[in-house]
Protein backbone atom coordinates (compact mmCIF):
# COMPACT_ATOMS: atom_id res chain seq x y z
CA UNK A 1 0.00 0.00 0.00
CA UNK A 2 1.42 3.42 -1.17
CA UNK A 3 1.91 6.02 1.18
CA UNK A 4 -0.48 8.45 -0.17
CA UNK A 5 -3.37 6.04 0.28
CA UNK A 6 -2.57 5.27 3.74
CA UNK A 7 -2.83 8.76 4.96
CA UNK A 8 -6.50 8.75 3.24
CA UNK A 9 -7.22 5.69 5.22
CA UNK A 10 -5.94 6.91 8.18
CA UNK A 11 -8.32 10.27 7.77
CA UNK A 12 -11.42 8.14 7.03
CA UNK A 13 -10.61 6.32 9.96
CA UNK A 14 -10.33 9.02 12.12
CA UNK A 15 -13.87 10.45 11.05
CA UNK A 16 -15.05 6.99 11.70
CA UNK A 17 -13.60 6.38 15.33
CA UNK A 18 -15.47 7.62 18.52
CA UNK A 19 -13.18 10.55 18.39
CA UNK A 20 -15.54 12.02 15.69
CA UNK A 21 -18.39 11.22 17.88
CA UNK A 22 -16.91 14.29 20.23
CA UNK A 23 -18.66 16.60 17.36
CA UNK A 24 -21.94 14.82 17.41
CA UNK A 25 -25.14 17.04 19.10
CA UNK A 26 -26.12 16.37 22.59
CA UNK A 27 -28.64 17.26 24.77
CA UNK A 28 -27.14 18.06 28.16
CA UNK A 29 -29.42 19.42 30.88
CA UNK A 30 -25.50 20.17 32.94
CA UNK A 31 -25.58 22.19 36.15
CA UNK A 32 -24.91 25.36 33.98
CA UNK A 33 -28.39 24.72 32.07
CA UNK A 34 -30.25 24.10 34.99
CA UNK A 35 -29.21 27.60 36.48
CA UNK A 36 -30.28 29.23 33.02
CA UNK A 37 -33.23 27.26 33.35
CA UNK A 38 -33.86 28.67 37.24
CA UNK A 39 -32.82 32.25 35.73
CA UNK A 40 -35.35 32.44 32.71
CA UNK A 41 -38.48 30.87 34.97
CA UNK A 42 -37.65 33.27 37.18
CA UNK A 43 -38.00 36.02 34.57
CA UNK A 44 -34.55 37.33 34.87
CA UNK A 45 -33.75 37.13 30.93
CA UNK A 46 -30.76 38.99 30.28
CA UNK A 47 -28.81 36.80 33.76
CA UNK A 48 -30.49 33.23 31.72
CA UNK A 49 -29.40 35.06 28.34
CA UNK A 50 -25.71 35.10 29.91
CA UNK A 51 -25.63 31.81 31.38
CA UNK A 52 -26.76 30.60 28.29
CA UNK A 53 -24.18 31.91 25.98
CA UNK A 54 -21.91 30.02 29.25
CA UNK A 55 -23.35 26.78 28.34
CA UNK A 56 -23.10 27.39 24.63
CA UNK A 57 -19.26 27.86 25.07
CA UNK A 58 -18.61 25.56 27.11
CA UNK A 59 -20.17 22.92 25.18
CA UNK A 60 -21.28 23.94 21.33
CA UNK A 61 -22.82 20.81 20.51
CA UNK A 62 -24.84 20.82 23.47
CA UNK A 63 -28.77 21.66 22.11
CA UNK A 64 -30.18 22.46 25.55
CA UNK A 65 -28.95 26.00 25.01
CA UNK A 66 -31.09 26.29 22.07
CA UNK A 67 -33.92 24.82 24.29
CA UNK A 68 -33.45 27.38 26.72
CA UNK A 69 -33.22 30.00 24.63
CA UNK A 70 -36.78 29.72 23.61
CA UNK A 71 -38.66 30.28 26.79
CA UNK A 72 -36.71 33.88 26.60
CA UNK A 73 -38.43 34.59 23.16
CA UNK A 74 -41.60 32.97 24.60
CA UNK A 75 -41.97 35.37 27.79
CA UNK A 76 -40.79 38.30 25.81
CA UNK A 77 -43.91 37.69 23.31
CA UNK A 78 -46.44 35.95 25.62
CA UNK A 79 -46.25 38.95 28.23
CA UNK A 80 -45.41 41.76 25.93
CA UNK A 81 -47.16 41.11 22.24
CA UNK A 82 -45.03 43.29 20.92
CA UNK A 83 -45.99 43.15 17.09
CA UNK A 84 -42.10 44.26 16.10
CA UNK A 85 -40.26 42.01 18.63
CA UNK A 86 -43.22 39.17 17.09
CA UNK A 87 -41.51 39.91 13.17
CA UNK A 88 -38.28 39.89 14.86
CA UNK A 89 -38.21 36.39 17.18
CA UNK A 90 -40.80 34.95 15.27
CA UNK A 91 -38.69 33.02 12.67
CA UNK A 92 -36.32 31.80 16.08
CA UNK A 93 -38.56 29.23 16.93
CA UNK A 94 -38.49 27.26 13.89
CA UNK A 95 -34.65 27.75 13.65
CA UNK A 96 -34.54 26.07 16.72
CA UNK A 97 -37.26 23.39 15.69
CA UNK A 98 -34.74 22.79 12.76
CA UNK A 99 -31.23 22.54 15.00
CA UNK A 100 -33.13 20.29 17.54
CA UNK A 101 -33.89 17.99 15.15
CA UNK A 102 -30.13 17.37 14.74
CA UNK A 103 -29.85 15.63 18.04
CA UNK A 104 -29.64 11.82 18.84
CA UNK A 105 -33.10 10.49 18.67
CA UNK A 106 -31.68 7.95 21.16
CA UNK A 107 -32.03 10.83 24.10
CA UNK A 108 -35.40 11.26 25.42
CA UNK A 109 -34.88 15.08 24.95
CA UNK A 110 -34.87 14.75 21.24
CA UNK A 111 -38.55 14.97 20.76
CA UNK A 112 -39.95 16.57 24.79
CA UNK A 113 -37.05 19.83 23.39
CA UNK A 114 -39.31 20.19 20.23
CA UNK A 115 -42.73 19.81 21.56
CA UNK A 116 -42.01 22.15 24.25
CA UNK A 117 -40.54 24.48 21.58
CA UNK A 118 -43.82 23.90 19.60
CA UNK A 119 -46.03 24.62 22.19
CA UNK A 120 -44.47 27.33 22.91
CA UNK A 121 -44.88 28.61 19.71
CA UNK A 122 -48.35 27.82 19.59
CA UNK A 123 -49.37 29.76 22.59
CA UNK A 124 -47.61 33.02 21.42
CA UNK A 125 -49.51 32.55 17.42
CA UNK A 126 -52.40 33.00 19.77
CA UNK A 127 -51.60 36.12 21.15
CA UNK A 128 -51.10 37.98 17.98
CA UNK A 129 -54.03 36.27 16.25
CA UNK A 130 -53.00 33.00 14.24
CA UNK A 131 -55.41 30.92 16.09
CA UNK A 132 -55.31 28.30 12.75
CA UNK A 133 -51.64 27.89 12.57
CA UNK A 134 -51.47 27.66 16.41
CA UNK A 135 -53.73 24.91 16.65
CA UNK A 136 -51.67 22.76 14.33
CA UNK A 137 -48.99 23.58 16.47
CA UNK A 138 -50.58 22.32 19.53
CA UNK A 139 -51.73 18.99 18.00
CA UNK A 140 -47.93 18.79 17.02
CA UNK A 141 -46.59 19.44 20.41
CA UNK A 142 -49.13 17.39 22.02
CA UNK A 143 -47.96 14.31 19.31
CA UNK A 144 -44.67 15.00 20.22
CA UNK A 145 -45.37 14.49 23.99
CA UNK A 146 -47.61 11.14 23.50
CA UNK A 147 -44.55 10.21 20.93
CA UNK A 148 -41.95 10.37 23.58
CA UNK A 149 -43.92 8.66 26.53
CA UNK A 150 -44.39 5.40 24.36
CA UNK A 151 -40.67 5.72 23.44
CA UNK A 152 -39.59 6.98 26.96
CA UNK A 153 -42.02 5.46 29.25
CA UNK A 154 -40.04 6.29 32.27
CA UNK A 155 -38.83 9.43 31.47
CA UNK A 156 -40.66 11.72 34.23
CA UNK A 157 -41.10 15.17 32.25
CA UNK A 158 -42.97 14.10 29.35
CA UNK A 159 -46.17 14.33 32.16
CA UNK A 160 -45.05 17.54 32.58
CA UNK A 161 -47.07 18.68 29.56
CA UNK A 162 -49.27 15.84 28.82
CA UNK A 163 -51.17 16.07 32.18
CA UNK A 164 -51.91 19.63 32.13
CA UNK A 165 -52.92 18.86 28.31
CA UNK A 166 -55.09 16.13 28.97
CA UNK A 167 -56.92 17.94 31.56
CA UNK A 168 -57.58 21.21 29.20
CA UNK A 169 -58.50 19.46 26.42
CA UNK A 170 -60.93 18.24 28.65
CA UNK A 171 -62.28 21.70 29.61
CA UNK A 172 -62.79 23.23 26.25
CA UNK A 173 -65.47 25.15 25.74
CA UNK A 174 -67.83 24.71 22.54
CA UNK A 175 -66.31 27.69 20.95
CA UNK A 176 -63.12 26.06 20.67
CA UNK A 177 -64.16 22.66 19.69
CA UNK A 178 -62.17 23.11 16.52
CA UNK A 179 -58.95 22.51 19.04
CA UNK A 180 -60.10 19.61 20.27
CA UNK A 181 -60.97 18.24 17.11
CA UNK A 182 -56.91 18.74 16.14
CA UNK A 183 -55.82 16.93 19.34
CA UNK A 184 -57.76 13.91 18.36
CA UNK A 185 -58.16 12.68 22.25
CA UNK A 186 -60.87 12.94 25.23
CA UNK A 187 -59.27 15.05 27.95
CA UNK A 188 -59.95 13.60 31.56
CA UNK A 189 -59.80 15.79 34.71
CA UNK A 190 -59.33 13.33 36.88
CA UNK A 191 -56.58 11.52 35.22
CA UNK A 192 -54.77 14.26 33.88
CA UNK A 193 -54.59 16.02 37.70
CA UNK A 194 -53.41 12.46 38.48
CA UNK A 195 -50.56 12.04 36.17
CA UNK A 196 -49.72 15.68 37.39
CA UNK A 197 -49.40 15.39 40.89
CA UNK A 198 -47.61 12.23 40.25
CA UNK A 199 -45.21 14.34 38.31
CA UNK A 200 -44.62 17.17 40.83
CA UNK A 201 -44.56 14.95 43.71
CA UNK A 202 -42.16 12.55 41.76
CA UNK A 203 -38.06 12.77 43.53
CA UNK A 204 -37.04 11.74 39.64
CA UNK A 205 -33.90 14.00 39.69
CA UNK A 206 -35.19 14.92 35.81
CA UNK A 207 -38.97 15.98 37.39
CA UNK A 208 -37.14 17.87 39.95
CA UNK A 209 -35.31 20.16 36.85
CA UNK A 210 -38.34 21.57 36.10
CA UNK A 211 -39.95 22.50 39.03
CA UNK A 212 -40.50 26.14 38.62
CA UNK A 213 -42.81 25.51 35.51
CA UNK A 214 -44.76 22.33 37.63
CA UNK A 215 -45.42 24.41 40.43
CA UNK A 216 -47.03 27.52 38.07
CA UNK A 217 -48.86 25.01 36.64
CA UNK A 218 -50.55 23.29 39.24
CA UNK A 219 -51.83 26.57 41.05
CA UNK A 220 -53.32 27.77 37.95
CA UNK A 221 -55.01 23.81 37.36
CA UNK A 222 -56.01 23.49 41.03
CA UNK A 223 -57.61 27.03 41.05
CA UNK A 224 -59.82 26.97 37.76
CA UNK A 225 -60.25 23.59 36.73
CA UNK A 226 -60.15 21.88 40.72
CA UNK A 227 -61.72 25.32 41.70
CA UNK A 228 -59.72 25.15 44.82
CA UNK A 229 -58.53 28.82 44.77
CA UNK A 230 -57.70 28.64 49.00
CA UNK A 231 -55.99 25.40 48.35
CA UNK A 232 -53.52 27.10 46.04
CA UNK A 233 -52.86 30.30 48.60
CA UNK A 234 -52.12 27.66 50.63
CA UNK A 235 -49.74 25.80 48.64
CA UNK A 236 -47.67 29.17 48.00
CA UNK A 237 -47.31 29.64 51.29
CA UNK A 238 -46.79 26.30 52.70
CA UNK A 239 -44.10 25.17 49.93
CA UNK A 240 -42.61 28.86 50.62
CA UNK A 241 -42.79 29.81 46.85
CA UNK A 242 -40.44 32.89 46.08
CA UNK A 243 -42.61 35.67 45.35
CA UNK A 244 -40.31 38.46 46.00
CA UNK A 245 -36.88 36.72 43.92
CA UNK A 246 -38.90 34.89 41.72
CA UNK A 247 -41.06 37.13 39.04
CA UNK A 248 -43.08 34.22 37.53
CA UNK A 249 -44.54 32.91 40.87
CA UNK A 250 -44.90 36.51 41.76
CA UNK A 251 -46.82 37.17 38.96
CA UNK A 252 -49.03 34.03 39.48
CA UNK A 253 -49.32 34.70 43.29
CA UNK A 254 -50.47 38.34 42.74
CA UNK A 255 -53.29 37.47 39.37
CA UNK A 256 -54.79 34.11 41.05
CA UNK A 257 -55.05 36.39 44.54
CA UNK A 258 -56.35 39.02 42.97
CA UNK A 259 -58.98 36.78 41.10
CA UNK A 260 -59.88 35.13 44.41
CA UNK A 261 -60.58 38.41 45.96
CA UNK A 262 -57.81 38.75 48.23
CA UNK A 263 -57.21 41.87 46.69
CA UNK A 264 -54.88 43.15 49.42
CA UNK A 265 -52.50 40.45 49.22
CA UNK A 266 -51.89 40.57 45.15
CA UNK A 267 -51.63 44.23 45.62
CA UNK A 268 -48.75 42.97 48.26
CA UNK A 269 -47.28 41.11 46.26
CA UNK A 270 -46.83 43.36 42.90
CA UNK A 271 -45.47 46.36 45.35
CA UNK A 272 -42.80 44.22 47.46
CA UNK A 273 -41.47 41.86 44.36
CA UNK A 274 -37.66 42.39 43.72
CA UNK A 275 -37.45 45.85 42.03
CA UNK A 276 -34.49 44.85 40.34
CA UNK A 277 -34.11 45.98 36.94
CA UNK A 278 -32.19 42.29 35.87
CA UNK A 279 -35.96 41.20 35.89
CA UNK A 280 -38.01 41.04 32.33
CA UNK A 281 -39.79 44.36 32.11
CA UNK A 282 -43.75 44.24 31.43
CA UNK A 283 -47.20 45.78 31.80
CA UNK A 284 -48.78 43.00 33.75
CA UNK A 285 -47.95 44.73 36.55
CA UNK A 286 -49.48 47.88 35.70
CA UNK A 287 -52.43 45.88 34.42
CA UNK A 288 -52.86 43.67 37.56
CA UNK A 289 -52.04 46.64 40.23
CA UNK A 290 -54.77 48.88 38.30
CA UNK A 291 -57.62 46.41 39.04
CA UNK A 292 -56.49 45.69 42.51
CA UNK A 293 -56.77 49.45 43.24
CA UNK A 294 -59.81 50.15 41.08
CA UNK A 295 -61.62 47.29 43.51
CA UNK A 296 -60.99 49.04 46.43
CA UNK A 297 -62.66 52.45 45.04
CA UNK A 298 -58.45 53.73 44.98
CA UNK A 299 -59.60 55.48 42.04
CA UNK A 300 -56.32 58.41 41.11
CA UNK A 301 -54.36 55.60 42.02
CA UNK A 302 -55.70 52.85 39.68
CA UNK A 303 -56.17 55.04 36.33
CA UNK A 304 -52.96 56.23 36.80
CA UNK A 305 -51.97 52.20 36.92
CA UNK A 306 -54.49 51.63 33.95
CA UNK A 307 -53.01 54.60 31.63
CA UNK A 308 -49.68 53.32 32.10
CA UNK A 309 -50.30 50.10 31.02
CA UNK A 310 -51.98 52.12 28.33
CA UNK A 311 -48.77 53.66 27.22
CA UNK A 312 -46.49 50.98 27.45
CA UNK A 313 -48.50 47.77 26.29
CA UNK A 314 -48.75 46.80 22.41
CA UNK A 315 -50.59 43.69 22.82
CA UNK A 316 -54.10 43.44 21.91
CA UNK A 317 -55.31 41.01 24.64
CA UNK A 318 -57.43 42.80 26.95
CA UNK A 319 -57.30 46.38 26.37
CA UNK A 320 -60.09 47.24 25.30
CA UNK A 321 -61.24 45.44 28.86
CA UNK A 322 -58.48 47.82 30.48
CA UNK A 323 -60.57 50.69 28.66
CA UNK A 324 -63.70 50.29 29.78
CA UNK A 325 -62.23 49.68 33.33
CA UNK A 326 -60.56 53.14 33.19
CA UNK A 327 -64.04 54.67 31.65
CA UNK A 328 -65.85 53.15 34.87
CA UNK A 329 -62.98 55.16 37.23
CA UNK A 330 -63.58 58.24 35.59
CA UNK A 331 -67.28 57.81 35.93
CA UNK A 332 -67.24 56.90 38.87
CA UNK A 333 -64.81 60.16 39.64
CA UNK A 334 -67.82 61.99 38.08
CA UNK A 335 -65.44 62.98 35.30
CA UNK A 336 -67.77 62.42 32.36
CA UNK A 337 -65.61 63.68 29.79
CA UNK A 338 -62.60 61.79 30.26
CA UNK A 339 -64.84 58.54 30.84
CA UNK A 340 -66.52 59.08 27.14
CA UNK A 341 -63.10 59.41 25.78
CA UNK A 342 -62.06 56.43 27.09
CA UNK A 343 -65.07 54.70 26.18
CA UNK A 344 -64.82 55.87 22.87
CA UNK A 345 -61.63 54.36 22.53
CA UNK A 346 -62.53 51.19 23.37
CA UNK A 347 -64.40 50.89 19.77
CA UNK A 348 -61.26 51.96 17.80
CA UNK A 349 -58.09 50.18 20.42
CA UNK A 350 -57.31 46.49 20.86
CA UNK A 351 -59.37 42.76 19.56
CA UNK A 352 -62.07 41.08 21.12
CA UNK A 353 -60.22 37.73 21.63
CA UNK A 354 -61.42 37.51 25.30
CA UNK A 355 -64.63 37.17 26.92
CA UNK A 356 -63.73 40.52 28.65
CA UNK A 357 -62.73 42.33 25.89
CA UNK A 358 -65.80 41.37 23.86
CA UNK A 359 -67.87 42.40 26.78
CA UNK A 360 -65.83 45.84 26.86
CA UNK A 361 -66.92 46.17 23.28
CA UNK A 362 -70.50 45.51 23.41
CA UNK A 363 -71.36 48.21 26.62
CA UNK A 364 -68.77 50.94 24.45
CA UNK A 365 -72.00 49.81 21.63
CA UNK A 366 -74.76 50.06 24.16
CA UNK A 367 -73.61 53.31 25.37
CA UNK A 368 -75.09 52.64 27.89
CA UNK A 369 -72.98 53.30 32.07
CA UNK A 370 -73.43 51.07 34.73
CA UNK A 371 -75.60 52.16 37.57
CA UNK A 372 -73.36 53.67 40.06
CA UNK A 373 -74.17 52.83 42.88
CA UNK A 374 -74.12 48.66 42.04
CA UNK A 375 -70.63 49.14 39.97
CA UNK A 376 -69.09 50.11 43.69
CA UNK A 377 -70.63 47.27 45.00
CA UNK A 378 -69.43 44.96 42.16
CA UNK A 379 -66.16 46.13 42.19
CA UNK A 380 -65.80 45.89 46.41
CA UNK A 381 -67.03 42.67 46.05
CA UNK A 382 -64.61 41.60 43.66
CA UNK A 383 -62.10 42.78 45.68
CA UNK A 384 -63.53 40.70 48.75
CA UNK A 385 -64.39 43.84 50.78
CA UNK A 386 -67.94 42.21 51.30
CA UNK A 387 -68.70 44.38 54.46
CA UNK A 388 -68.13 47.61 52.57
CA UNK A 389 -69.87 46.50 49.61
CA UNK A 390 -73.40 44.97 51.73
CA UNK A 391 -73.06 48.48 53.49
CA UNK A 392 -73.56 50.20 49.82
CA UNK A 393 -76.75 47.75 48.59
CA UNK A 394 -78.18 48.31 52.72
CA UNK A 395 -82.13 48.86 52.36
CA UNK A 396 -82.20 48.25 48.47
CA UNK A 397 -84.23 45.80 47.29
CA UNK A 398 -85.33 45.02 43.44
CA UNK A 399 -87.87 47.45 43.16
CA UNK A 400 -85.16 50.22 44.45
CA UNK A 401 -84.49 49.99 40.73
CA UNK A 402 -85.66 50.53 37.58
CA UNK A 403 -84.05 49.17 34.48
CA UNK A 404 -85.08 44.84 34.12
CA UNK A 405 -80.89 44.83 33.82
CA UNK A 406 -80.31 46.56 37.08
CA UNK A 407 -82.90 44.25 39.07
CA UNK A 408 -81.18 41.57 37.64
CA UNK A 409 -77.50 42.55 38.84
CA UNK A 410 -79.03 43.93 42.31
CA UNK A 411 -79.91 39.96 42.78
CA UNK A 412 -76.69 38.84 41.63
CA UNK A 413 -74.42 41.09 43.25
CA UNK A 414 -76.24 40.37 46.94
CA UNK A 415 -75.97 36.67 46.03
CA UNK A 416 -72.39 36.75 45.42
CA UNK A 417 -71.90 39.10 48.56
CA UNK A 418 -73.70 36.41 50.87
CA UNK A 419 -71.89 33.58 49.22
CA UNK A 420 -68.62 34.77 50.09
CA UNK A 421 -70.23 35.45 53.67
CA UNK A 422 -71.15 32.12 54.00
CA UNK A 423 -74.67 33.19 54.20
CA UNK A 424 -75.66 30.00 52.00
CA UNK A 425 -79.60 30.13 52.31
CA UNK A 426 -79.49 33.85 51.32
CA UNK A 427 -77.15 33.22 48.51
CA UNK A 428 -79.17 30.18 47.40
CA UNK A 429 -82.42 32.60 46.70
CA UNK A 430 -80.53 35.66 45.79
CA UNK A 431 -78.72 32.80 42.79
CA UNK A 432 -82.66 31.60 42.01
CA UNK A 433 -84.10 34.90 41.91
CA UNK A 434 -81.07 36.40 39.24
CA UNK A 435 -81.81 32.81 37.42
CA UNK A 436 -85.30 33.92 36.96
CA UNK A 437 -84.85 37.44 35.81
CA UNK A 438 -81.90 36.76 34.19
CA UNK A 439 -82.12 33.36 31.83
CA UNK A 440 -82.84 34.97 28.69
CA UNK A 441 -81.38 37.93 28.91
CA UNK A 442 -77.30 39.25 27.43
CA UNK A 443 -75.79 39.59 30.74
CA UNK A 444 -74.07 37.16 32.16
CA UNK A 445 -75.27 36.96 35.77
CA UNK A 446 -78.03 34.39 35.18
CA UNK A 447 -75.34 31.88 34.06
CA UNK A 448 -72.87 32.87 36.50
CA UNK A 449 -75.92 32.54 39.69
CA UNK A 450 -76.34 28.75 38.09
CA UNK A 451 -72.17 27.97 38.17
CA UNK A 452 -72.09 29.55 41.40
CA UNK A 453 -75.37 27.47 42.34
CA UNK A 454 -73.60 24.19 41.56
CA UNK A 455 -70.57 25.19 43.26
CA UNK A 456 -72.13 25.88 46.38
CA UNK A 457 -73.77 22.22 46.19
CA UNK A 458 -70.96 20.55 44.90
CA UNK A 459 -68.91 22.06 48.13
CA UNK A 460 -72.11 20.26 50.22
CA UNK A 461 -71.56 16.95 48.74
CA UNK A 462 -74.97 16.92 46.67
CA UNK A 463 -73.66 16.34 43.36
CA UNK A 464 -76.81 15.88 41.13
CA UNK A 465 -78.05 19.35 42.14
CA UNK A 466 -74.85 20.54 41.34
CA UNK A 467 -74.26 19.02 37.79
CA UNK A 468 -77.83 20.14 37.02
CA UNK A 469 -77.19 23.82 37.93
CA UNK A 470 -73.77 23.45 35.88
CA UNK A 471 -76.03 22.32 33.14
CA UNK A 472 -78.36 24.87 33.31
CA UNK A 473 -75.49 27.25 33.07
CA UNK A 474 -74.09 25.52 30.06
CA UNK A 475 -77.71 25.59 28.41
CA UNK A 476 -78.07 29.53 28.61
CA UNK A 477 -76.64 30.81 25.13
CA UNK A 478 -76.11 34.52 23.66
CA UNK A 479 -74.88 36.08 27.11
CA UNK A 480 -71.49 37.67 28.07
CA UNK A 481 -68.38 35.79 29.49
CA UNK A 482 -70.03 32.63 27.37
CA UNK A 483 -66.82 30.42 26.67
CA UNK A 484 -65.03 30.44 29.97
CA UNK A 485 -68.41 30.16 32.11
CA UNK A 486 -69.39 26.85 29.31
CA UNK A 487 -65.52 25.70 30.55
CA UNK A 488 -66.34 26.17 34.25
CA UNK A 489 -69.34 23.83 34.06
CA UNK A 490 -67.83 22.20 32.24
CA UNK A 491 -64.65 21.14 34.44
CA UNK A 492 -67.55 20.93 37.42
CA UNK A 493 -69.67 18.21 35.65
CA UNK A 494 -66.27 16.69 35.15
CA UNK A 495 -65.76 16.92 38.79
CA UNK A 496 -68.72 15.72 40.34
CA UNK A 497 -68.87 12.50 37.61
CA UNK A 498 -65.15 11.30 38.68
CA UNK A 499 -63.70 11.42 35.20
Amino acid sequence: MNQQLTRILCVLLLFCSPLYSLAEKVFDFNSTCQKAYNEVTSLKLSAAQSTITEARRQNPDNLIPDFLENYIDFFELFFNEDPTQYEQRKPHFDTRLDKLAEGPDSSPYYRYCRAIVTLQKAAVAIKFGERWSAGWDFRRGFSLIKDNRKAFPSFAPNDLIYGPLQVAVGTIPNGYKWLASLFGMKGSIKDGMQIFRSFLNSNDPQAKQFLNEAQFYYCYLVFYIENKPDEVLQYIAGNKLDVVNNHLFAYMAANLGINNKRNEYGKQVILFRNPSAEYMATSVWDFELGYARMRHLELPDAIRSFERFLTHFKGRFYVKDVYQKLSWCYYLQGNTAAAENARALILKKGATDTDADKQAQREAKNNTWPNALLLKARLLSDGGYNKEALAILEGKNTEYFAKPEEQLEFAYRLARIYDDMGHDAAAIQAYLAAIKLGEHRPEYFAARAALQLGYMYERQGKKAMAMAFYQQCLDMDDHEYKDSLDQKAKAGIARCKGQ
